[in-house]
């Protein structure tokens, strides 16, 4: 093991790793509240601005819109220039996008600047994952970015409570502020962050790495610890060689070469039909209850519960990562989803659809807890915010057309069979984890993703 890694490796989770768990995860706090805000403000934009209803699902789409082409972006942006400046611009163009959003004077402005703060969310959201596994203990890498992915259910019930605001006059303004100016606060913690010393060895700047990592073991002996011995692997002949500069589509290129391929592809099926049954869950849950004769979708309560229920889904996925394996913790908790897909189907009480959709809410946001902690773990160092962007661009397909898919899919199948149809969607996601999936708990980066290399690659120890 490279002697840098080897030393990041050996300093136990504590005040450093903590600091930037929070400054990670509350992007991901306002990432939620930002999408999910839009959701409560669409009826009363709908009214202000007499909009038709393409008008109106052109709104609800605008975020995912942005955030597909953040995604695709943020991934090159992050591999060849660094993941902290991905970080520091994505937040402060979606801060920007969202406060002037509050004095749109019409629907097409309000919808322009929504894409272009999606697009900061998406840039956000596809790099902070890999840039916190590259700091993160190897025994304890799941659990902690289990955690930091949890923060999106803040966001989300933050942004129902936000949305009590919406009906008020000028409401819609005020829940636009609110939702961005604490991100000034945010943009000015981050600035202390470093950057990845994995990053900046795949770029041959050892002595800003080593810096790096001084500055993080000094911050834990301060605590007055001792930090441990080092890995008798430690080996200055596994030295991390410096990575050849590549374009954005040659990048792109090695996610599917021959060690990549499988891993490429199973991982974005799994965010495919993971995003595609959550968006459409989330989306139609509340009309199709209402045309099938259920008011309960109708009630702040029903939204609130759905969206308390995110928190424990996500953070006990986390607690399990490390336990269980993050390939059968997405494999449980998609399992889960599916059975609870299925007792909506055949709910006939609202007692039961409450029940079946806190289930649900569970579940799918623990699956998420799994993939965010998955993914990167899955690339190389040169190309691994590229893979997560990747990834997350795809899995956006899905947040986009199931909307469109269930809708449709509802006149012929009704109430039951859109459920049923969701549950199949999951089985497969459920096998495709199973089947193609690779174990990670308790493996160093190093080690998942030099099995990724060329046979004539691993010859050269250390090389991620």
């Amino acid at each position: 093991m490279d002697p840098i890694v080897a030393r990041l490796e050996r300093i136990p989770l504590s005040r450093p790793h903590f600091r930037l768990l929070f400054q990670g995860g509350l992007g991901y706090t306002y990432d939620a509240a930002s999408s999910g805000v839009v959701a409560f403000l669409m009826p009363v934009l709908a009214t202000l601005w007499a909009l038709s209803s393409s008008e109106t699902g052109l709104l609800g789409s605008s975020t995912f819109i942005g955030y597909l082409f953040g995604a695709l972006t943020a991934g090159y942006i992050g591999d060849r220039y660094g993941r902290k400046v991905v970080m520091m611009v994505a937040l402060g163009l979606y801060c920007l996008a969202t406060l002037i959003a509050a004095f749109s004077v019409n629907w097409w402005e309000f919808f322009a600047l929504h894409v272009v703060a999606g697009y900061g969310t998406g840039a956000e959201s596809a790099i902070i994952a890999p840039f916190l596994s590259e700091f993160v203990p190897t025994r304890q890498r799941g659990r902690y970015v289990g955690v930091v992915a949890g923060f999106f259910s803040f966001g989300f019930v933050i942004s129902a409570l936000l949305g009590l605001m919406a009906p008020i006059y000028g409401g819609w303004q005020w829940v636009q502020i609110i939702a961005a100016l604490p991100v000034l606060m945010l943009l000015v913690w981050r600035r202390t962050i470093p950057e990845s010393p994995r990053f900046l060895l795949s770029k041959g700047r050892r002595e800003e790495a080593e810096q790096v990592v001084s500055r993080l073991e000094r911050e834990y002996e301060a605590t007055g610890k001792t930090l441990p011995p080092l890995s008798a692997a430690t080996s200055e002949s596994a030295t991390i060689k410096p990575a050849r500069q590549q374009g954005v589509l040659r990048n792109t290129v090695s996610l599917f070469a021959a060690g990549s391929r499988s891993r490429m592809i199973s991982a974005s099926v799994v965010w495919l039909v993971q995003t595609f049954a959550y968006y459409g869950f989330i989306t139609w849950i509340p009309s199709l209850l209402v045309d099938r004769g259920f008011d309960i979708s109708k009630s702040f309560t029903f939204s609130l519960l759905i969206y308390i229920m995110m928190v424990p889904g996500y953070f006990t996925a986390a607690f399990l990562n490390d336990r269980l394996d993050r390939k059968w913790v997405v494999a449980v908790y998609l399992t889960g989803g599916g059975l609870s897909a299925l007792g909506l189907a055949f709910a006939s009480s609202n007692g039961a659809i409450l029940g079946a959709g806190m289930a649900l809410s569970f579940f799918l946001n623990g699956v998420y807890a799994g993939l965010y902690s998955y993914t990167p773990e899955l690339f190389p160092t040169r190309i691994r915010a590229t893979g997560m962007a990747t990834v997350s661009a795809i899995a956006r397909i899905g947040a986009i057309l199931s909307p469109i898919i269930i809708g449709d899919a509802y006149s012929g199948l009704g109430f039951g069979g859109v459920f049923a149809m969701m549950l199949v969607v999951l089985v497969v996601g459920v096998l495709v984890i199973i089947a193609f999936g690779v174990p990670t708990a308790g493996r160093s980066l190093e080690e998942l993703t030099e099995e990724t290399a060329a046979p004539a690659a691993r010859v050269q120890p250390g090389v991620g």
